[in-house]
C-alpha cells in the first residue's frame, strides 16, 4: 500500500505521481459500492490531503464519495460552483504497481518504456503534439491512471493556488471525488443536493483544450442463448448449438457500425465479451449513439434480431436484456450555455485553444446533468487512456489547473 509523504502545496507533478501509486481499479462484475475496497484506501488518503491543504466541510460517505469546500474569500454574492473527478481506474489494464516516470523535454522520437516495449509516434501520433514537453509515462506493463487522477491533481493544485493567492476573489468552490466512473456508476450515488452547486465541471477529458458537452446515449445489452446439446453423430434435428447461434446473432448486426469503423457522431454496437458452449452462450454488448432517436432505433433493432432467431429456433432460445446507462447531456446543457461560455473565456485567458467536440463515450457529468447539475467535461490532459501507452504532459496538467482557477475568477464577476 502506498504511504503518504504529503507536504503542503506540493507541485502538481509530485501530487499526480503520488496518486498513481494507489491501485484503484473498479470492477464491473461487482455489486458493492465502491466496486472494489481498494478504492477506499485512496479515498481515505485524499480525505486527509484535502483537510491538510485547508479545505473545509471535508467528508466522505460510506460509499467513498468525497466532498469538500474552498470557502469564499469575499462578501459579494457569487454562484457556488464545483469541480469533480473520479479516482477509480479502468478494469481494462492493470493499475497495480504503476511505475510512473518523467520524460523531460520530449524530443519527438520513440520512448522506450521498458526493454522491448516502445511508445512510438508512428503508432501514437498524438505524441507529436507534445514535443518539448515533460511527459509522464508508464513502464509499459500497467496503465498510468491519468484518467482521472490527473483531474484530481489539477483540482487540488488549483484549490491550493487560490488558497495562496487571496487577491484572486472567488465564491464558495466545491470539489468532489468519486469511485466507479469507469464502470458507468460514478454518479449513481453522488449527492447533488449535498454538493449544493448551481453548476459544475468534471475534469475528466483528454488532451489540451478539449471541452465536451455532448456524449453518447448509452445502453448495455446482454444476450443469453439456450442451446440443446446432443451427441454430434446423432444431432440432426435435435441439436441447437448455442456457440453457432452466438455467431449468427453477431452476424445480424451491421458490420460497419462498430467502434473500429465509426467516428464523430456515428453510433455503434460493440461486442465486449463472449462465453459460449454448445448448451449456452452469453454475449455482452454496449450500444451507443449521440442521437436519441437513433439510439432507440438501435435498441429496437437489437431486440428484433432476437425475435427473428426465436422464430427460427424456438421461443425462449434467445433472450435480450437491455439497460440504459446514461443519456446525452447536451439536452441539459443547451438551456445553460453560460457554463460553456465561462469555460471558453477561461481557456482563452489560459492560452488554450478550445477544442469543442462530442465525447465518444460517457462521463459522470452526463448523469449529473440529468440529476439537475449542469456539468460539462474539461480536459485533464491524459492520452491513450486505459492502457500501458497512456501518458500525460506536465505542461498540459498545469494548463488545466490554470483553466480551473480562471473559471473561479470569472464566476466571481458573474452577477456584476
Amino acid at each position: 500500500m502506498a504511504r503518504s509523504n504529503l507536504k503542503p502545496n506540493m507541485e502538481i507533478t509530485e501530487r499526480f505521481i503520488n496518486y498513481t501509486k494507489f491501485d484503484t481499479q473498479s470492477d464491473d462484475s461487482s455489486e458493492s459500492v465502491p466496486s472494489t475496497p481498494k478504492q477506499l484506501v485512496f479515498a481515505e488518503y485524499l480525505k486527509k490531503e484535502m483537510e491538510r491543504e485547508g479545505l473545509s466541510d471535508v467528508e466522505m460517505d460510506e460509499m467513498g464519495y468525497l466532498y469538500g469546500t474552498l470557502k469564499a474569500n469575499c462578501k459579494k454574492k457569487i454562484p457556488t460552483i464545483g469541480f469533480i473527478s473520479h479516482y477509480d481506474t479502468s478494469p481494462d489494464s492493470s493499475g497495480k504497481d504503476v511505475k510512473a516516470r518523467i520524460v523531460k523535454n520530449y524530443d519527438g522520437g520513440d520512448i522506450e518504456l521498458s526493454p522491448g516495449i516502445v511508445s512510438s509516434p508512428t503508432k501514437f501520433p498524438e505524441l507529436k503534439s507534445h514535443v518539448g514537453e515533460d511527459l509522464i509515462v508508464t513502464d509499459g506493463t500497467t496503465l498510468l491512471g491519468a484518467d482521472d487522477k490527473a483531474g484530481i491533481a489539477e483540482i487540488m493544485q488549483a484549490m491550493c493556488w487560490l488558497r495562496d493567492h487571496n487577491e484572486v476573489k472567488h465564491g464558495d468552490i466545491r470539489v468532489a471525488f468519486n469511485p466507479d466512473e469507469e464502470i458507468g456508476k460514478g454518479a449513481h450515488h453522488f449527492n447533488v443536493e449535498k454538493f449544493g452547486c448551481e453548476w459544475a465541471y468534471t475534469i475528466d477529458g483528454g488532451d489540451q483544450g478539449e471541452l465536451e458537452y455532448e456524449n453518447f446515449n448509452a445502453a448495455s445489452a446482454k444476450v443469453n442463448i439456450k442451446g440443446v446439446s446432443v451427441h454430434p453423430g446423432y444431432a440432426k434435428g435435435k441439436m441447437i448449438n448455442a456457440s453457432r447461434l452466438a455467431c449468427e446473432f453477431c452476424a445480424m448486426l451491421p458490420h460497419d457500425e462498430t467502434p473500429e469503423t465509426t467516428e464523430g457522431y456515428e453510433g455503434f454496437f460493440h461486442l465486449i465479451g463472449m462465453q459460449t458452449s454448445t448448451e449456452a452462450a452469453k454475449l455482452s454488448y454496449i450500444i451507443r449513439d449521440h442521437d436519441r432517436d437513433k439510439f432507440e432505433d438501435r435498441k429496437a433493432f437489437f431486440e428484433k434480431c432476437a425475435r427473428i432467431m426465436n422464430e427460427k429456433y424456438g421461443e425462449g432460445t434467445v433472450e435480450v436484456l437491455l439497460n440504459d446507462q446514461y443519456y446525452n447531456m447536451k439536452e441539459k446543457i443547451d438551456p445553460n450555455m453560460h457554463v460553456i461560455d465561462i469555460v471558453l473565456q477561461a481557456m482563452m485567458q489560459s492560452g488554450v485553444s478550445p477544442k469543442v467536440k462530442p465525447i465518444r463515450g460517457g462521463t459522470d457529468g452526463a448523469q449529473l446533468s440529468y440529476k439537475g447539475l449542469p456539468c460539462p467535461n474539461i480536459f485533464a490532459g491524459g492520452v491513450n487512456f486505459h492502457g500501458p501507452y497512456e501518458f500525460v504532459s506536465v505542461q498540459v496538467m498545469e494548463k488545466a489547473m490554470n483553466v480551473i482557477t480562471n473559471i473561479c475568477e470569472i464566476v466571481a464577476d458573474y452577477n456584476d
